[in-house]
Parts: structure tokens; C-alpha cells; sequence
């Protein structure tokens, strides 16, 4: 019997699948000491207690997905998906490239991992951008320039995330880069 893994990209669910594959990673590298890196949870607005029953709505993304520690150097990224043949950079908050920027400039290692769900393809595309590949992409937006990343950009400029020891390796790309 073959275990296949259901994915479902509503609204509700989108990108919970990548970030679960992150998270086990994660889990992974601080049980071997690898490196530790948290998910951080998404801002919630509270509207309402009523008991132990609280109503509340997410607010725009101020903050990444993850932030942690590697061989002594801070790390943040977050971790974005698409179903497209390309990355659209408004899927990232200004607040969050600024956060990246920061980090970046005072020497963290900063980053997006972005995961391609490629029609008929059996696995994603998982690829780590660098920050400065990013910064080139979000000026150039802004300059006019496209607002998106082609998925050839990534498979010529970017290191493919696999599988193996780990199940989202990206700490090897990140390695690599230190």
C-alpha cells in the first residue's frame, strides 16, 4: 500500500504543507544538534473572549515564518510556495522584505526558501534564494522592472533543496553560503 500525501491549496491550507515539511526538518536539526530554528507564529488580532473561547483575525505579515541559530549565525527566512512557473514578489509584505534587508545588512543570514507545485510533476520544486538575489528582484520591480521571478531563474541561479538525511535540507544550501 502506498502512503500518498494529500494536498489541498485552499485559501485556508495554502502553504501548510511546505511549512510542515520545514517544520519536521526543523525538529530534525535540534534533535541532532544540528542547528535550531523556530517557526514563528503568525500575528492574531484578538476581537472578542468570551470564556475560554477567543475570536481573532490574522494581521498582515509584519514578521518571516522562521528565525534560529546555525554554526553560530543567526538565521531568517521565510518560506513561500506557488503553484505558478513563477515566483511573484507580492507574495512577500514590504515588512517582511524590509525585515530580511535588516537582518541581512547586520551580517544574519537572511532568506527565502520557495517551494514550484508543478502540474504533473510527482514532487515540488523546493529552491533556496539568496538575499542578494532577492534585493536584485525587489529593486528591480521597483524600478519598473518584473514582478516576478521566473522558475528558470531559479533552476540556472539557485540551489535545489532535496531530500535526504533530513527532509528539506535547506541548511546545506545555507552552508554552502556561510
Amino acid at each position: 500500500m502506498t502512503n500518498k500525501v494529500q494536498y489541498s491549496m485552499g485559501h485556508a491550507n495554502r502553504g501548510r504543507l511546505f511549512e510542515n515539511l520545514i517544520d519536521m526538518t526543523n525538529n530534525q536539526y535540534r534533535n541532532s544538534n544540528y542547528a535550531d530554528i523556530r517557526k514563528v507564529p503568525s500575528p492574531v488580532k484578538i476581537l472578542q473572549v468570551t470564556g475560554n473561547q477567543v475570536k481573532g483575525k490574522l494581521e498582515q505579515a509584519t514578521w518571516v515564518d522562521y528565525s534560529g541559530i546555525y554554526s553560530g549565525q543567526a538565521i531568517l527566512f521565510d518560506a513561500k510556495e506557488t503553484k505558478q512557473e513563477r515566483f511573484p514578489l507580492k507574495n512577500l509584505t514590504d515588512e517582511q522584505y524590509k525585515l530580511l534587508h535588516s537582518w541581512h545588512y547586520k551580517g544574519a543570514k537572511a532568506f527565502l526558501l520557495v517551494c514550484f507545485w508543478i502540474k504533473n510533476k510527482n514532487e515540488p520544486e523546493i529552491y533556496y534564494l539568496k538575499f542578494e538575489q532577492l534585493e536584485a528582484a525587489w529593486i528591480g520591480q521597483s524600478n519598473g522592472g518584473a514582478k516576478s521571478i521566473p522558475l528558470q531563474f531559479f533552476r540556472d541561479h539557485c540551489v535545489r533543496i532535496k531530500s535526504g538525511i533530513y527532509t528539506v535540507h535547506y541548511l546545506e544550501a545555507v552552508g554552502g553560503a556561510l
